[in-house]
């Protein structure tokens, strides 16, 4: 099947939780109107930062719906959820479910606990899940620091061309540029390969990319469009600049405990999306404040995005 490549920045929500860590949908509308208001083009939910491998089947649904309730007439917006990876059972199910509540494409990252071997398992995975819809874009998503699965994406894309019709690309969140360089020129660029580390941004617009999917996009999407506005307009030297101020600003994640530290960002900006749970440790009261002290510092008000008063849920 033939799909649309995806442009510019899609963000990774994180789900929303009430102090209790059940599910607060009721943010979701908000949520999708904040990142309309900064020129969000779509929406990679139930992945890391969305906790999706800490969600149940059902809850990963309910988040599904709440996504495809909101934005089921913007058809320039697109919602796509991250299946799992470790029961290819419910990835099927999941995928189905995406497709029955009006979802815009799939994707699946390798199992990680029984891995598969080399490309060619890793390929028939991908290929028994995208058969279940085969009217639906799907993705892999590759995220070896998190799986452990590194096989090159060059050679998963030998392995499905011909075999998946419905195979449109790859979020590739990994640091090889060399793979990434080579799956964007495979088949004269056949494939979407879409950029997920958000801190190396630069270089992979120097290479080719084109369309981007990352956390710190939920809270710093202007900063990322004059990232992009300034290596379009060949300003290399600001485009430096914006980027080292996206490399401070992802400083403070692992400064402050790592990927719950986005939620943190996220209730600066009005939008409480609650905590992580476990196992992931989310920062004291303390360490907020000197978190909110250090933010401030960075200059983030210059860059952030911004969140208009209606939209606006504690």
């Amino acid at each position: 099947m033939a799909s649309q490549k995806l442009q510019g920045l899609i963000a990774a929500p994180f789900t929303p939780m009430h102090k209790d860590g059940s599910l607060n949908l009721s943010i979701i509308p908000s949520y999708y109107n904040l990142l309309k208001e900064n020129s969000v083009n779509g929406a990679f939910i139930c992945g890391s930062t969305g906790e999706g491998v800490s969600m149940s089947v059902t809850e990963k649904k309910a988040v599904a719906v709440a996504w495809a309730a909101c934005t089921k007439d913007d058809s320039s917006f697109t919602v796509m959820p991250l299946l799992g990876g470790t029961c290819i059972a419910d990835c099927k199910d999941l995928a189905l479910h995406a497709r029955e509540v009006g979802l815009d494409a799939v994707s699946f990252t390798a199992p990680f606990y029984f891995k598969p071997a080399n490309a060619e398992t890793l390929a028939q995975c991908c290929a028994e899940i995208a058969a279940a819809v085969p009217d639906m874009p799907f993705y892999y998503y590759h995220i070896p620091v998190l799986t452990g699965v590194g096989i090159p994406m060059y050679d998963l894309l030998k392995a499905v061309d011909g075999k998946i019709p419905n195979f449109a690309g790859i979020k590739y969140t990994h640091e090889d540029f060399m793979d990434f360089l080579s799956c964007i020129n495979f088949q004269n660029g056949k494939y979407d390969m879409l950029w997920g580390r958000d801190e190396n941004m630069l270089p992979a617009l120097a290479v080719g990319a084109k369309g981007a999917v990352g956390s710190t996009f939920n809270y710093a999407a202007p900063l990322y469009y004059n990232l992009i506005d300034a290596f379009n307009n060949g300003e290399m030297e600001k485009a430096q600049v914006l980027q080292q101020e996206s490399i401070d600003m992802i400083r403070l994640l692992g400064k402050y405990g790592g990927i719950a530290t986005g939620k943190a960002y996220m209730k600066l900006l009005g939008l409480d999306c609650g905590e992580f749970r476990l196992p992931v440790k989310n920062m004291s009261n303390e360490n907020f404040e000197l978190f909110k002290k250090e933010v401030e510092q960075l200059g983030f008000q210059n860059y952030c995005s911004k969140i208009s008063a209606a939209a606006n849920v504690k």
